[in-house]
């Protein structure tokens, strides 16, 4: 007796099974799969809510906002440029105060040889006027149109700028290297020079006015022939020139 009712109990078993499932597949099959459809997004519709980013609108509201604070940023850093510049211009005579430009051009091939400005011959710029900055000697203008002129800078591998050593007044020239440091090959065979001398053009330069500073010893090479030499940190910001001060050439140029 025990027996046949586990056997009843299984087949019944069996049977409701087998029930339930072909119920769900004619279910299925009468609605086209639309309830289990329906089931699938009652379920995940919370999810989608938590993983829905911003939409468009928030997204362009958020792009200007960064676009504003980009170009806040950078009108303070030029506000503060300027008022350094103004500074160190404001320390030359009334008679003599340059002309202030803005560095518009730079190619990066020629990165540490040259320099466009927005300012030209309209504004009174020449050729063979000096270029400098709050940190010192810039370069030369060797080339000038209405509205723009070329700065060739003294990181240029032609730039020569006779300078002398501030402390002991050894003099050498300067010649670009192509980057933020400069050679100085001196006139002495063993000039009084040490490492942190302040460097600024000399009286016996003839395109530059004396006392501009222009860089500072960074190392000492008595051994090279046929002259000493050192490795000159040069003290203007060649890499990131943005505004600059051109002033008339020395008299007699």
């Amino acid at each position: 007796m025990v027996t046949t009712r586990r056997w009843w109990d299984s087949k019944l078993l069996r049977f409701g099974l087998l029930t339930v499932v072909m119920s769900s597949a004619w279910m299925l099959r009468q609605t086209q799969g639309h309830l289990v459809l329906e089931m699938y997004q009652v379920v995940s519709r919370p999810l989608q809510m938590l993983q829905t980013g911003p939409s468009p609108e928030e997204r362009l509201n958020d792009a200007r906002f960064l676009e504003l604070q980009a170009r806040i940023a950078d009108l303070e850093n030029q506000n503060q440029k300027l008022k350094n510049l103004l500074g160190y211009v404001e320390k030359a005579p009334l008679s003599s105060r340059p002309i202030l430009a803005r560095v518009v051009g730079r190619s990066a091939d020629h990165w540490w040889q040259q320099v466009t400005l927005n300012r030209g011959s309209n504004a009174g710029i020449k050729e063979g006027f000096i270029v400098k900055t709050d940190g010192g000697l810039v370069g030369l203008i060797e080339n000038v149109t209405p509205n723009t002129s070329r700065v060739l800078l003294i990181s240029d591998l032609k730039s020569q700028v006779g300078v002398t050593i501030n402390r002991s007044s050894a003099k050498g020239v300067l010649r670009g290297d192509s980057s933020a440091e400069a050679v100085l090959e001196f006139y002495e065979k063993v000039p009084n020079v040490r490492v942190g001398d302040l460097i600024s053009t000399s009286t016996y330069s003839q395109k530059f006015p004396a006392g501009v500073p222009v860089g500072r010893v960074k190392s000492v090479n008595l051994k090279q022939s046929p002259a000493s030499v050192a490795q000159v940190e040069l003290l203007p910001p060649i890499l990131s020139l943005d505004w600059v001060a051109v002033y008339p050439a020395p008299a007699g140029d």
